[in-house]
């Protein structure tokens, strides 16, 4: 397991308790400083650091606006040159993701409406998605067959 180092400014702890999203907004500091670690350990050399262990060069950050149980968190995630910033910190996600995707299907085979679905699914987090229909026909009649898919996330949405 690895040990980061986290810097927090005094105005974010007091805003634990002057504002309403203060702890999202300690919670989304503290995820950007691991990010930027988890680049520089990648990297193995610090922004505008010379090295000759240097493993690639930085190219900006990119917005991921993620829905948590604290709050919605605006994440400043590494790009870089290579394109290969690969971090711990999303794979759980994108296994949830995953069993979100089947929770709907299963909704759908099941006989809830794809209206009330959609409505679940809202107010979980993924609002990008598109509710794809079927009608298959077969020798017994008219066979029904739903699927969600999901378009590449914009966690902006």
């Amino acid at each position: 397991m690895a040990h980061y180092q986290v810097t927090v400014d005094c105005d974010l702890l007091q805003g634990l308790f002057i504002r309403d999203d203060g702890l999202a907004r300690l919670v989304e500091n503290i995820v950007n400083q691991i990010l930027d670690a988890q680049a520089t350990e990648q990297l193995r050399a610090k922004p505008y650091e010379r090295t000759e262990e240097r493993q690639g060069y930085r190219n900006g950050y990119r917005d991921k606006l993620l829905k948590s149980r604290v709050g919605e968190l605006t994440l400043m995630v590494p790009r870089l040159r290579s394109g290969h910033f690969s971090t711990e910190l999303f794979e759980r996600y994108q296994r949830s993701e995953q069993a979100l995707l089947l929770a709907m299907v299963e909704m759908v085979v099941n006989g809830v409406s794809t209206r009330k679905v959609r409505a679940v699914v809202d107010e979980l987090w993924v609002k990008s998605y598109i509710l794809c229909k079927f009608v298959l026909v077969s020798g017994n009649g008219l066979m029904h067959f739903s699927y969600f898919l999901l378009k590449a996330i914009d966690f902006r949405a």
